[in-house]
C-alpha cells in the first residue's frame, strides 16, 4: 500500500483493520457484490423493487430485499411506500448514498476499463508474474 493511502487510513476516526470497528460492517455492505450494484443501479435513478431486480441481473428478490435493508439502516437507501393497490415501495440514494456511489462507480467503471488485462492475468500462471 502506497504511503499516502497508508496515511490517510491512520487519519480516519475508525480503524478498518481493527476486527470491532463499525466501519467493517458498512465495509461489507458497501463493497459486497449485491451492495455495490444496488449502490451502481439507484445511482442511475430511483427504481421501485421490481425495476431494481430487473436490473441487477442474478440477484434473487431474498438478496436484494437483505441488501436494502442493510444500505438503508445504514443511511445510503432511502425507502417510499407509495400508496396503491398494491402498494409500491421505491427506494432511491440518500446524499450519503449519493457520495458512497460516486466512489463505487469509479470502481466499476476502472474494473470495466481494465477487465481485459485482469482476465489476461488470470490466464498467467502465477510462477510467471
Amino acid at each position: 500500500m502506497s504511503t499516502e493511502v497508508s496515511s490517510g487510513l491512520q487519519a480516519l476516526e475508525g480503524d478498518v483493520f481493527d476486527t470491532n470497528c463499525p466501519s467493517r460492517g458498512v465495509l461489507e455492505h458497501v463493497t459486497s457484490r449485491w451492495g455495490v450494484l444496488v449502490l451502481a443501479a439507484l445511482g442511475e435513478r430511483e427504481l421501485r423493487f421490481g425495476e431494481l431486480h430487473r436490473r441487477i441481473g442474478g440477484v434473487s428478490q431474498k438478496m436484494l430485499a437483505q441488501t436494502l435493508r442493510a444500505l438503508a439502516a445504514d443511511g445510503f437507501v432511502d425507502r417510499t411506500v407509495i400508496p396503491a393497490a398494491p402498494p409500491q415501495v421505491s427506494y432511491r440514494l440518500t446524499a450519503t448514498g449519493e457520495q458512497v456511489a460516486v466512489h463505487v462507480v469509479g470502481l466499476v467503471g476502472w474494473i470495466e476499463q481494465n477487465l481485459p488485462a485482469i482476465l489476461a492475468a488470470r490466464d498467467v500462471e502465477p510462477a510467471t508474474r
